[in-house]
């Protein structure tokens, strides 16, 4: 008789697909409204079951192993199907449509997320799924309905409305600021390492060092995946980031965030948050969805400028 392979539990699998999807123990814990150490906890069991290191762990923050990477491929396949399969199955029973939003997971988890209780109130009918990516999400192919993308709006073959202009400037944790050596200058910050996140210089690196006059070329960078884990390195006082005051204003505001140069902040009006939609129209529930994340936007601004 062939042997039965014993799969892990499926706690352990869920744990793990929300960690390495979020890169965040914290936000997994959150997402799946469990303890920080009983993520871990499920996590290091699956390791000691697979036999290999699925994360690479660093302070406040991890990152997937090569072996993680491969393994993650096919449990968030398998989620992703059984997700589907639930919402088929329940679709007929409770009437509702399902709307797919295509985002960043730092604008979910950051942004989006504590402001759906509004819209899950006005639209019950509507089963919202975010799906948090790095890679953009297909809008024109149906991949989702629709998607929150960070930029400058510069994508084809879509509708591109701006949600939400985003303020920058260098930021980090009050310690790296101790001492005589801290940056006074612009170019001061390339004594230090630059949190990056997906890109080696992304754009607004880039657009901060063009307006402030610094050359980036020989800067040490940190490339970290996603710019959660930007954020939470910043915060363990690994370097310097660059600050998305849209989705760090709480750690700015509790002081676990400071800029290191509050003279130097980039407002510039290209750079933002954007709802993209196909140019083929959407359904009603996606003009529910947008008709929403519009004006909570709009509220937002308007109390940030008051």
């Amino acid at each position: 008789m062939r042997t039965i392979l014993q799969l892990p539990s499926v706690l352990s699998l869920r744990a793990f697909e929300a960690t390495a999807r979020l890169l965040s123990f914290s936000l997994a814990a959150q997402e799946l409204f469990v303890t920080q150490s009983a993520i871990s906890h499920q996590v290091q069991k699956l390791e000691a079951d697979l036999g290999v290191a699925l994360f690479e762990r660093r302070a406040r923050a991890v990152e997937l192993t090569v072996a993680g990477q491969a393994y993650y491929a096919k449990v968030h396949a398998a989620f992703e199907l059984l997700r589907q399969g639930t919402r088929e199955a329940r679709a007929p029973m409770s009437k509702l449509t399902t709307l797919t939003v295509g985002l960043l997971a730092s604008f979910a988890t950051r942004w989006l997320a504590p402001r759906l209780e509004s819209f899950h109130q006005a639209h019950p009918h509507i089963d919202l799924q975010l799906q948090p990516e790095i890679a953009l999400a297909d809008v024109c192919g149906g991949e989702v309905d629709v998607a929150i993308r960070y930029g400058r709006g510069r994508w084809s073959d879509v509708h591109a409305q701006r949600l939400m202009p985003e303020r920058l400037s260098v930021v980090c944790a009050p310690a790296v600021l101790a001492g005589a050596n801290r940056p006074r200058e612009p170019q001061d910050i390339l004594r230090y390492p630059l949190l990056t996140s997906h890109s080696r210089q992304p754009f607004e690196w880039d657009a901060w060092a063009h307006r402030f006059g610094v050359d980036l070329r020989n800067a040490r960078t940190v490339q970290l995946h996603d710019y959660n884990i930007v954020v939470e390195a910043a915060l363990a006082g690994q370097g310097i980031a660059m600050g998305r005051h849209n989705l760090i204003s709480p750690q700015l505001a509790s002081g676990g965030l400071v800029q290191a140069l509050p003279d130097t902040i980039l407002d510039e009006p290209g750079i933002g948050w954007w709802l993209v939609t196909p140019k083929a129209g959407m359904s009603k529930a996606a003009s529910a969805f947008c008709a929403w994340l519009t004006e909570t936007a709009r509220e937002v601004v308007l109390a940030r400028t008051h």
